[in-house]
């Protein structure tokens, strides 16, 4: 039997969740951990630190859904709450306060494309000896953690979740021409870290499935119920 529940849109489970559907909440929730995650990861640059902050994403759009207007998508307004928690955890953090400031004459320039970044990016290729994927996602993954702050929390979304231009940029904050010159500049350094051209596509590094998805879920459980939220 089709579970009708699972096949609803993301707005509709919002409004179910609004009028304290639990079960809609936990849909939505194991719909896009895994972005709210990749998007906190980009920021914060640690697993469990991006944990704590998604999960407390979620309790704050918890106790928002009944305002959501839907004058954005349902995925677009969870993951600005994300980033917004994960750069307020940033900020927190003294000692990375900086990574988080925004454009000024001093990065501008080096956020202007170079000669070699305005060329179009050469195809990419599979390595000759193809790699195992489990192994090329690990590698992926630890080059990636060795991205300079700013130019990960870009490659985050549109490198490996695919977002827009210009979606990225209205998350972070930042002009569509930065973005693509940050994503290039990520590019780049991922290229030489690599050493050859490869997929940084790579939609399945940062997977947030399984345990890890069922503990955040558990984590905002327990604020439900700690909340006295019935059927929690």
């Amino acid at each position: 039997m089709v579970d009708k529940v699972s096949e609803e849109t993301d707005l509709a489970l919002v409004q179910r969740a609004a009028s304290g559907d639990v079960r809609a909440f936990d849909l939505l929730m194991h719909r896009h951990n895994q972005r709210l995650f990749r998007a906190a990861r980009g920021i914060l640059h640690d697993d469990a630190e991006a944990e704590e902050a998604i999960q407390d994403a979620w309790w704050n759009a918890y106790q928002h859904f009944k305002e959501f207007r839907a004058d954005s998508e349902p995925l677009t307004w969870l993951t600005r709450i994300a980033i917004n928690e994960s750069l307020a955890r940033l900020r927190r953090n003294k000692s990375r306060a900086a990574v988080i400031q925004p454009l000024d004459a001093s990065d501008e320039s080096e956020d202007r494309p170079s000669q070699e970044e305005r060329m179009p990016a050469p195809e990419s290729i599979r390595p000759e000896n193809q790699v195992a994927r489990k192994q090329l996602r690990g590698l992926i993954e630890s080059r990636v953690n060795e991205l300079p702050d700013k130019y990960r929390s870009v490659f985050m979304l549109r490198g490996i979740e695919g977002m827009e231009f210009g979606d990225v940029a209205s998350l972070l904050g930042l002009s569509p021409a930065t973005v693509r010159v940050r994503f290039m500049r990520a590019r780049g350094l991922l290229r030489k870290a690599l050493q050859g051209d490869m997929d940084f596509s790579a939609s399945d590094a940062f997977e947030f499935a399984g345990a890890r998805c069922d503990r955040v879920v558990a984590g905002v459980h327990a604020r439900l119920k700690a909340a006295g939220v019935k059927g929690a």
